[in-house]
């Protein structure tokens, strides 16, 4: 990342100087004051300037949008990137005709792409972690409906006929969503079982 070292008459001074020169703002930086400086006697014998460090941050965003359009350009797919980022967690969502191929087979292609999209923000570990979600036609969202009314669905039948149901494999995320709707269930209770990626939720009675 581009760094520059510069001098002015106070420490603030220098900071302006050094935007001026990188043509950004302040947000867009870090600074470091190498010397406060000094004025002097009388602001004339030993004067002595401050010194800061500035340098650009990594642009994440930008890198996130031109990764993801080297991936979509890659598959044919036209589509506009849309990113809002908020307490550390980047939103980006996706509008275009043919979304489908996107998400792939319950969501598959999207969850690789939006894990590679997390490794792209995320690469300088020194900096603070970045939560990245990845959607398009509102897809998560309604999936996460779906799975609560299977969860539900599947709890009743449980509760019902006493007997444990192992459900299909499914990604931690969607597990996720399992063991969060039937978390305070007065009658089942849920874990995983299995390895990666055919890990699937198992929904039991309670023991009394």
């Amino acid at each position: 990342m581009k760094s520059i070292e510069i001098i002015g008459r106070t420490a603030e001074e220098a900071i302006q100087n050094a935007l001026r020169e990188l043509n950004v703002t302040e947000e867009k930086v870090t600074i470091e004051v190498l010397e406060e400086g000094s004025k002097g006697f009388l602001n004339i014998i030993g004067v002595k300037p401050a010194k800061v460090k500035v340098t650009l941050k990594r642009d994440y965003i930008g890198d996130a949008k031109k990764f993801l359009r080297e991936i979509l350009n890659a598959m044919n797919v036209k589509a506009e990137i849309h990113v809002k980022e908020e307490n550390n967690e980047i939103n980006i969502n996706l509008v275009g005709p043919n979304m489908g191929v996107l998400i792939g087979y319950r969501g598959e292609t999207l969850d690789s792409l939006q894990y590679l999209l997390s490794l792209v923000v995320n690469k300088n570990h020194d900096e603070t972690y970045k939560r990245v979600i990845l959607d398009t036609v509102n897809y998560r969202q309604n999936r996460q409906e779906t799975l609560k009314k299977l969860a539900l669905k599947m709890g009743d039948k449980v509760r019902i006929n006493g007997k444990t149901l192992k459900l299909e494999p499914m990604n931690p995320y969607e597990r996720r969503v399992i063991h969060s709707t039937l978390q305070n269930n007065a009658y089942v209770t849920t874990h995983s079982e299995g390895d990666e990626p055919y890990r699937r939720v198992v929904i039991e009675l309670k023991k009394a």
